[in-house]
């Protein structure tokens, strides 16, 4: 008899057709993800969960589901699930670091020439006859944006996507800072970058991006007090996590003039209410959480979300397994 998967959205019709040869699987049809009290029902039955990063994967979950022993998620972050409480349940853990590096990254600088060209404005500008209203075609000071070559950029978290991004800077001719709670001297070598601490680098920054975790150290990182160590010509982006980001902080920066624009892939409150204050200003530019989204990426993404099951059905170590103390706990397997 097969392990049951209960995979909590639709995804890449071939990868579920290659997990059907080894679990029995059950596939959420509907697009919004499912609510806490049916995550927990399919959880109490299943041995196995394919998830997203809006499901919660918490204690109370995790301990009333015995059967459980993998939760495989599609995501490189995993702060909705209670890594801790799975470790000492004997219940693996895995994510999809690496394969949406280029992805994110490329998305990333979408939003900061985006940001710094001011190109959703002068879109609007253009398609709600601002520009014919106006009737001048060219103006020495109409619209004027930011030049990249010669500024700072500062990465804040230089793991794959954070390294990947100060890599492209380069291309600009960017001078580049970036902070991390550990240096990344290859990150240094390769295309000249200065490590600094988190002050000095907003501080001297012309553009900060985002690119760490969500944990309870960086939840908040990005708070009122730092805002106001920024430049105000600087333009803050983030495709980390939106808590990172002090939100309210934000839109009093952004009212106050503290800084000069920003760029939001990420936000605390998912999806976004448009009536939100941070809704309001031009200079900001919003996308719906899609830094991953292409279809390479999220297809690898499924990949390697079914790579790590099927090896854990195999009695293999998941080769993207976030808790590794698990395996002194349990070894992978359905057979123990």
């Amino acid at each position: 008899m097969k392990p049951r998967l209960f995979v909590t959205r639709e995804s890449f019709s071939d990868v579920l057709d290659r997990l059907s040869g080894y679990y029995e699987l059950e596939v959420w049809d509907r697009y919004k993800e499912p609510p806490y009290e049916v995550l927990l029902a399919k959880a109490r039955e299943s041995d196995a969960l394919f998830t997203l990063l809006t499901d919660r994967i918490d204690c109370n979950l995790i301990s009333s589901s015995p059967r459980l022993r993998i939760v495989a998620q599609m995501a490189v972050g995993y702060d909705n699930i209670d890594v801790k409480c799975a470790t000492e349940r004997g219940v693996y853990v895995t994510n999809t670091p690496g394969v949406l590096t280029e992805a994110t990254a490329e998305h990333t600088w979408a939003l900061i020439l985006a940001i710094s060209r001011r190109v959703v404005e002068a879109d609007y500008f253009v398609r709600w006859g601002e520009w014919r209203r106006l009737g001048t075609a060219w103006h020495p000071t109409m619209l004027l944006g930011v030049e990249l070559q010669g500024k700072t950029l500062g990465v804040v978290g230089a793991g794959r996507i954070g390294s990947r991004v100060a890599e492209i800077a380069k291309a600009f001719g960017m001078r580049v800072l970036y902070y991390d709670i550990t240096r990344n001297k290859a990150l240094e070598e390769r295309v000249g970058a200065e490590y600094v601490d988190l002050d000095r680098l907003l501080e001297e920054s012309d553009i900060v991006t985002l690119h760490t975790p969500l944990t309870p150290e960086t939840k908040h990182m990005i708070n009122e007090d730092r805002l106001r160590k920024m430049k105000k010509t600087a333009l803050l982006v983030n495709t980390a996590r939106g808590a990172v980001v002090d939100t309210e902080a934000l839109v009093k920066a952004l009212r106050e003039g503290w800084i000069a624009g920003a760029a939001l892939d990420v936000f605390e409150e998912e999806p976004l209410n448009p009536n939100h204050p941070i809704t309001a200003f031009k200079n900001v530019i919003l996308t719906p959480h899609i830094a991953s989204a292409t279809y390479d990426a999220r297809h690898k993404m499924a990949e390697l979300t079914a790579e790590n099951l099927i090896a854990f059905y195999e009695g293999r170590t998941p080769p993207t397994l976030v808790n590794q103390e698990v395996v002194k706990i349990r070894p992978p397997g359905f057979t123990t």
